[in-house]
């Protein structure tokens, strides 16, 4: 609007009308309302519940110990939805972050445990052994041409199963308190030091995204890849990339888990898998609508849990939580999908 109305300023010497002027279109103003309530729908339905379960639960809900554990209890699912958006920015799916998770908790737990090794040694193996499974993901994926979504369900069952096995499908327990404390027992302004990675993290991957050119060849690569690939743009590299950075934050995740449980489980991933589908999708409904975005998927993550324990607390039944969860994805995935469609026509 304005490329046009000021040359026919220039020209005529009339000021523009309030049709013209970008300032005072209604049109344009009723546009940037809109857009504005669609970046922050989801954060004012944040607040409105808050609201909401602060008055059916008074002090129970509203306390600072509350908010404090709600922090300090999600920092893995909220490192293992920021691992997904990744691959789903460039359009790969990654079914196997969860057991990529519980692997990384088995390594760890046998190597410290079981053999004596160091922790910070064992963590370095374990992530080590996340990375090439990423990459493992990746190959199969661009050199075989095969769906990403069927290469890593595969991996993912393959995993669980060598989880199981290497584990006895008992749990670990025991692993070195210098992780615990460094994240769940160490606490700054009542939070665990989880909390905080979890922030910088969410950091990092915004400024990734927004202002790199390894975060525009993720998305250009998500919007079309016979484009971005006639652009120049080594497409197979860069989902590869995606897949390798996906299954590294979910090995993150994994420490994080085992730091937090003091051991390994070999089934407990799977139950991570829905929630932080459910948050990155969720995620890319609000803050950037229509793309997947770190700001977005923190919002995300704590709306979810801010729903689950509110629900908790007026004495749900646990099942609750999967019908939450569930909902939340569908919806979400419903509404990311016309999101992008009509900004795909605008």
């Amino acid at each position: 609007m304005s490329e046009t109305s000021a040359p026919a300023t220039a020209t005529t010497g009339v000021p523009p009308t309030g049709a013209d002027d970008p300032a005072t279109d209604p049109r344009r103003h009723r546009s940037l309302t809109g857009d504005i309530a669609q970046r922050f729908a989801l954060v004012g339905c944040w607040i409105v519940m808050i609201a909401a379960f602060g008055a059916a639960l008074g002090d129970t809900f509203l306390s600072w110990s509350n908010f404090g554990n709600m922090f300090s209890s999600q920092t893995v699912l909220l490192v293992l939805a920021l691992g997904l958006i990744v691959p789903l920015t460039s359009g790969d799916f990654d079914l196997s972050v969860a057991s990529v998770l519980t692997m990384t908790g088995i390594v760890i737990g046998l190597l410290n445990v079981n053999h004596g090794w160091s922790i910070w040694a064992a963590i370095v193996v374990a992530l080590a052994l996340a990375l090439t499974i990423g990459l493992l993901n990746g190959l199969l994926i661009v050199l075989f041409d095969v769906d990403s979504f069927i290469v890593t369900l595969g991996s993912s069952t393959v995993l669980a199963g060598v989880a199981l096995w290497v584990s006895g499908g008992a749990t670990i327990t025991g692993t070195s308190e210098v992780l615990s404390n460094l994240v769940i027992v160490d606490q700054l302004f009542g939070v665990s030091l989880q909390f905080y990675y979890g922030l910088v993290l969410v950091g990092l991957m915004w400024f990734v995204f927004e202002f790199t050119p390894a975060g525009r060849r993720l998305l250009f690569v998500g919007r079309g890849r016979s484009v971005a690939r006639l652009s120049g743009v080594k497409v197979n590299r860069v989902r590869v990339y995606a897949l390798v950075a996906s299954a590294g934050m979910a090995g993150l995740a994994g420490v994080i888990f085992t730091g937090t449980t003091g051991g390994a489980d070999p089934t407990s991933g799977a139950t991570f898998l829905l929630p932080a589908f459910a948050a990155a999708f969720l995620g890319s409904t609000t803050i950037k609508p229509g793309r997947f975005n770190a700001m977005g998927t923190l919002v995300a993550v704590y709306f979810l849990v801010t729903g689950i324990t509110g629900l908790q607390q007026l004495g749900a039944d646990t099942y609750v939580q999967q019908l939450f969860y569930g909902g939340a994805l569908l919806v979400a995935v419903v509404v990311s999908s016309v999101v992008r469609k009509r900004r795909a026509r605008v």
